[in-house]
């Protein structure tokens, strides 16, 4: 069983690749999802168990979103209800060509910045648990939620859980302690959780964000990405945090809103070896090509939800990191947050099944 812990959020987006100012007033299309609810909805659809840990609010929308995880197979027996705060929402304009997808957050207020690390039944929650996953999205709420992230994996590492934290800088938040940064505030809070994480998830410009290692070479604006030059950031963040034992790092060029090449970087400390995938016949780094992306909120996500069941698996590092790259580029083919692909076509992408033909 892995637990994850974070925010749900209900998700908002015109149709198709409408703008808002195109749909409002208007229809809005409405889903649930966020960073750790979607790893739990990965592991779950690819038949690894997971509970997903939160705090929602007691009435109708927050029975609504446990309703959903439920239908996805998460185990939501340790949810905390709370009379004061909200469900939070985020707006989603998909983007094309050369105009980015755009993210507007309502979250002020919701239920989980507002609960406090003595709220959560954090024992229940770890009991038969294997492995917890955290994230860099949630401690940026609020401070009780920061708190409240920290001492469940503080817990978790003394229960002898594996904690993975995927580092997911995101510049709109981490506002909540006035005359801070958010850049200052997310380095000193995230260093804090790291000193208890086992493996770390991040992409292509998160650990320069959040801890101050870039890649040489690499351009996010442009979309260049040096992918040899993040085995010395990986081995950067093993040096400062003696405890990590894997790291993980998505590759992402953007070429445009709508074309993107991927793959990922699994270091492991132990054998003080860099993996990647996908890989060419001969052996060299050599990223899918998706050049008709449907949507990729949540593809980060997936990678992290594949990465941590494959190795639950007892799969190698380098099969682990080639089986998490797969499922992620899968979810860049599926409309929401949630990740609906089975291991078995993670699988025969893994071995070659690119065509796309219908499967009768």
């Amino acid at each position: 069983m892995i637990l994850t812990f974070g925010e749900i959020m209900l998700r908002l987006a015109p149709d198709g690749l409408l703008r808002l100012s195109q749909s409002l007033p208007g229809r809005l299309n409405a889903s649930f999802g966020g960073g750790e609810a979607n790893v739990a909805v990965t592991l779950c659809q690819l038949g690894t168990p997971a509970r997903f840990l939160t705090a929602l609010p007691a009435g109708a929308t927050g029975d609504a979103a446990i309703s959903d995880l439920r239908r996805h197979g998460v185990d939501v027996s340790c949810v905390l209800r709370r009379k004061a705060g909200r469900l939070g929402l985020y707006f989603l304009e998909t983007g094309a060509n050369q105009r980015p997808s755009t993210v507007v957050y309502d979250r002020e207020g919701s239920a989980i910045s507002m609960a406090g690390p003595d709220e959560y039944d954090f024992s229940a929650a770890l009991n038969g648990v294997g492995g917890v996953h955290v994230t860099g999205i949630t401690p940026a709420i609020s401070e009780h939620a920061f708190r409240a992230a920290l001492e469940l994996v503080s817990q978790a590492r003394k229960s002898g859980a594996q904690v993975s934290c995927d580092l997911n800088f995101r510049k709109k938040l981490w506002n909540w302690r006035p005359g801070t940064k958010p850049g200052a505030l997310a380095r000193e809070c995230m260093a804090a959780l790291l000193e208890h994480v086992d493996v770390v998830i991040g992409n292509e410009e998160d650990a320069e964000q959040v801890l101050g290692i870039g890649a040489e070479g690499t351009s996010v604006e442009s979309g260049r990405i040096n992918a040899a030059a993040y085995t010395e950031v990986a081995r950067s963040i093993v040096q400062r945090f003696p405890g990590v034992r894997l790291v993980a790092i998505t590759l992402r060029e953007s070429v445009s809103a709508t074309h993107n090449n991927w793959g990922g970087m699994l270091y492991d400390a132990a054998a003080g070896q860099a993996h990647f995938a996908p890989l060419a016949a001969d052996g060299s780094y050599a990223p899918y090509e998706i050049r008709d992306i449907v949507d990729r909120v949540g593809g980060g996500d997936s990678f992290a939800g594949g990465l941590i069941h494959a190795l639950a698996r007892g799969r190698a590092p380098a099969d682990a990191l080639a089986f998490a790259v797969a499922a992620s580029c899968l979810k860049h083919s599926i409309v929401g947050d949630f990740n609906a692909v089975s291991d078995a076509e993670v699988a025969a992408l893994m071995k070659g099944d690119v065509s796309g033909r219908v499967k009768r």
